[in-house]
């Protein structure tokens, strides 16, 4: 009984006091640990939890911190090894402090449970990232490839170092991801070997992938969905000043922007049904302009070929991500060596897409433990 009241007093001691200041750690660095509870409707789920702040990095290159959730179920792990590990990347959150999946886990109301769970069930440990400036300062960098893939890989790392967990930091990783989320488990593939060599990433999947934004914004503006371009545009800003947005904004841009700003999902996604970027802003073609093709260039995937095996998959009648896009980025990554196993989901649109696709991808992972 006194044992495990100290270690409780130490975990406590160690939850309470960041570990080190943002700008001098090492990207993965734990800087804070704090137990929480995770929930499942109204009701608690069965596992142990901590809600994290982690050193991540930029897409230009700076340090900053991320948060995120770690959960680990309460069986110890007995089937020989280190417990895995899976670094998941949620789908479409929004821009919005309140959308971020630490949030939505603490009130019961994460949309990814399921999948969450999938992973859980198998005695495999998760951890959530909120991505750079969903729930922490700032504005969160939606669609920017560069800096979630690194979000995702510094979630692993800072994993392992949480007191308590009992993972360990050469304990075998899987990454997962579904359209924002492949975006983000897609380039954490790309960066893995030069970013986070010391990772034992064993298999990615990623769906739905944005691979090329060029051609998701020539098939979404107008379209129904619209709202999802504005949100990107406003992440694209917030990662790079140099590109401009504020300054082009008409009267209707700068509202729309201050609502898809504070706006989940499906507020995002509805704020301006059928618009085109151009009603928003006082310039022709805005996306052409060099710095944005600059910028857009650099979170184009296909350029490196991942390390770990990859499973991508892609739904045939994708009306967000065009189904064009995954198997350009399939033929890219096979064309420089790459480990991937292509699935394709004949007559899926998006949301189907996860919701067929996705526990076969998880399921996939397993095969890699």
């Amino acid at each position: 009984m006194l044992r495990r009241l100290l270690v409780a007093v130490a975990l406590l001691f160690a939850a309470a006091v960041p570990t080190a200041p943002t700008a001098q750690a090492e990207p993965g660095v734990l800087l804070e640990q704090q137990p929480t509870t995770v929930f499942v409707g109204p009701f608690p789920a069965p596992v142990r939890a901590w809600h994290l702040r982690y050193r991540s990095t930029s897409a230009t290159g700076a340090p900053n911190a991320v948060s995120g959730t770690l959960l680990v179920p309460p069986t110890p792990w007995l089937r020989g090894g280190p417990r895995p590990l899976i670094t998941y990347a949620v789908g479409t959150h929004g821009l919005g402090d309140q959308c971020a999946p630490s949030n939505l886990l603490a009130h019961g109301i994460e949309n990814e449970s399921a999948l969450l769970a999938q992973a859980l069930t198998q005695g495999w440990a998760v951890v959530v990232t909120d991505y750079e400036g969903l729930g922490t300062p700032g504005t969160h960098t939606y669609a920017v490839g560069q800096s979630e893939g690194r979000a995702v890989l510094d979630a692993a790392r800072a994993a392992s170092r949480v007191t308590g967990a009992g993972l360990s930091p050469s304990g075998p990783v899987g990454v997962f991801g579904y359209s924002q989320g492949g975006q983000a488990a897609a380039w954490a593939a790309e960066l893995q070997e030069t970013y986070a060599p010391s990772l034992n990433v064993v298999g990615v999947t990623a769906g739905g992938v944005p691979a090329d934004l060029n051609a998701v914004f020539a098939s979404n503006d107008g379209g129904a969905a619209f709202g999802l371009v504005l949100g990107a545009a406003t992440g694209f800003a917030a990662a790079y000043p140099d590109v401009p947005f504020a300054s082009i904004l008409n009267d209707r841009g700068r509202e729309a922007v201050a609502r898809v700003s504070q706006a989940c999902t499906v507020e995002l996604g509805a704020a301006a049904p059928f618009a085109h970027l151009q009603d928003f802003v006082t310039v022709p073609d805005p996306i052409h302009e060099p710095h944005w093709q600059a910028r857009l260039a650099s979170n184009y995937l296909g350029t490196t070929a991942p390390k770990a095996p990859v499973y991508l998959y892609h739904g045939t009648l994708d009306e967000l991500i065009p189904f064009s896009v995954g198997t350009g980025l399939r033929d890219r990554w096979k064309a420089l060596g790459a480990k991937v196993t292509w699935q394709e989901f004949p007559l899926l649109e998006h949301i189907a897409g996860v919701s067929i696709g996705g526990p076969a991808a998880m399921s996939w992972l397993g095969t890699k433990f």
